[in-house]
């Protein structure tokens, strides 16, 4: 039989009932409790205010898919932080809301654009359009009485309120979108006829009146007979649309030619085929694409085009990852003194807004004036020659890439551990073989997803052609696309180029643009994966 130990002799410990010892230096946990609940307070607040100001303006504009996207938004949110579970939703939510609404809604509105004729002249809905013709038709009516004007708001400002002098009275009425009705109490004119007090109005000078001219063309002030309109700063009118809209036979009549217009490909044409200017937007299914494949002036130039824009982002890609490299085992040389400094001079055109940057080098590269030619006492037409302008944009853009290549060179070898250079040069391997079997192999790997990502950016880098050469230099035969033309550019100008914006055929030209782009990145990430695997 065993003896009992001290610790057998020794009472039992009682629980403890006092609060947890704490760790020295955390702060207490209700702090922290109510500084989270004041975040999260704060947050649905402003939830509840953003929805409590859109909704109703949504509901009176018709937007019914906005709102019941913003109800069932804003309904998420609530359900989600008002509850103690839902952990993982709690922090899904922000990234998941920024990625729709920066990432999926642009996609699928231009997508959705690309199906349509939307451009300029073709803006408005058809109510909107045929409500924009009858307004702008509008005419004075002959024989009607003309006001003398005074331009005024409510006392706390909004919407205009035009104080109408009827010059053979003398009576003053003040119009709104609403109508006519008799001017407040008290209200005085001058000798002109102009109103020089309105209680509860104030009155705009002619400098405050001119800031609001758009406010006061669109406001239409309905009497018998027409509207009245303003004409000028300081006299109005009652004015009558000359088109009058038949709902039932959907056609536009000249009230003064008897002329009958008809909906026609999205416009109201007569029966001469004149159109009227203002139209309206539609569905046309895959037409934009067709016209993409079958234009003439899409498809002649379109592979020439393609081929400089795969050399540019390739030339632009790789010189700026070597110069970067080049640069970064350099600095990276350990005998090598003040290299903070060489860093930060190297990474000033990455400080730089690229856009100064790139019209600096466009006055570097005039032929009379610019410094390169100065300095290499030549005249050479570096913008105005064919090659000459494409080495200026590989050039250019090198000069503006390199140093965030710089930069990821740079973290990647200060990371690699040193004992596997090492290890290369016991086994007999020189400078360049450790370096072309070790260093490269595993930099290359980390720095492949930015060369893609690079590629990508250099293939639509659309600022440093358009800004340094605009697409130029053009053959003078009257061709669509220029020497340095990349697609993007090519595809502004054939959009936007012409007589008018053309958004749907802009929309469907970067729905052929993306789904180029990512079938290039796609290709790149796989043979990076492999690339890790050979590596691994």
């Amino acid at each position: 039989m065993t003896s009992p130990t001290l610790q057998d002799r020794l009472p039992p410990a009682e629980p403890a009932t006092g609060p947890p010892a704490r760790r020295p230096g955390r702060p207490p946990r209700r702090a922290g409790a109510v500084t989270a609940l004041l975040v999260k307070t704060t947050l649905l607040a402003g939830v509840a205010a953003v929805a409590l100001y859109a909704a109703p303006r949504l509901y009176q504009q018709g937007h019914w898919t906005a709102l019941g996207v913003l109800t069932a938004a804003a309904g998420a949110t609530f359900w989600i932080y008002l509850s103690p579970r839902r952990l993982p939703a709690k922090y899904l939510l922000p990234a998941t809301a920024l990625f729709l609404a920066f990432v999926v809604y642009p996609v699928l509105y231009i997508v959705a654009v690309s199906f349509t004729d939307y451009g300029d002249g073709r803006m408005l809905s058809k109510e909107e359009a045929i409500r924009s013709l009858v307004d702008n038709s509008a005419q004075p009516v002959p024989g009607a009485p003309g006001y003398t004007l005074t331009i005024a708001t409510g006392a706390d400002g909004g919407p205009l309120v035009l104080l109408l002098t009827d010059p053979a009275t003398g009576q003053v009425s003040a119009g709104t979108a609403r109508g006519l009705a008799p001017a407040p109490a008290g209200t005085t004119t001058g000798p002109d006829g102009r109103v020089t007090a309105a209680p509860g109005l104030r009155l705009l000078t002619f400098a405050q009146a001119n800031a609001r001219a758009a406010e006061l063309k669109d406001l239409r002030v309905p009497v018998d007979g027409g509207f009245v309109v303003g004409q000028g700063l300081s006299s109005a009118t009652v004015a009558r649309p000359v088109l009058t809209y038949d709902r039932q036979a959907d056609t536009l009549t000249d009230s003064r030619t008897g002329t009958v217009y008809r909906p026609v490909d999205g416009k109201f044409t007569d029966a001469a085929g004149a159109a009227l200017p203002t139209g309206w937007h539609r569905t046309v299914g895959f037409a934009n694409f067709t016209a993409v494949l079958t234009s003439p002036a899409v498809r002649g130039p379109f592979l020439g085009v393609l081929a400089w824009t795969f050399g540019f982002a390739a030339l632009s890609t790789g010189a700026s990852f070597a110069l970067g490299l080049g640069l970064a085992l350099t600095l990276h040389h350990p005998r090598l003194s003040g290299q903070r400094l060489y860093r930060s001079l190297l990474l000033l055109p990455y400080a730089m807004p690229a856009f100064i940057g790139i019209l600096i080098w466009q006055s570097l590269y005039n032929r009379d004036f610019g410094l390169l030619n100065q300095l290499l006492h030549t005249r050479i037409d570096w913008l105005g020659d064919a090659w000459n302008a494409r080495f200026a944009v590989v050039l250019t853009s090198l000069w503006l890439g390199f140093p965030n290549m710089l930069l990821i060179c740079t973290g990647v070898l200060q990371a690699m551990p040193a004992e596997l250079v090492e290890s290369a040069r016991i086994d007999g391997a020189g400078p360049w073989r450790a370096f072309r079997a070790v260093t490269f192999p595993l930099l290359l790997v980390a720095a492949a997803p930015v060369l893609i990502s690079s590629f990508a950016f250099n293939f639509n880098n659309f600022n440093a052609v358009q800004l340094l050469t605009g697409g130029g230099p053009f053959d003078g035969a009257g061709g669509s696309a220029g020497a340095t033309d990349i697609l993007i550019s090519y595809t502004y100008r054939l959009a936007f180029g012409g007589p008018g914006a053309q958004y749907g055929f802009a929309a469907a030209l970067s729905v052929f643009i993306f789904l180029l782009v990512g079938l290039i990145t796609l290709v790149g990430f796989r043979r990076t994966r492999a690339l890790e695997e050979l590596n691994a």
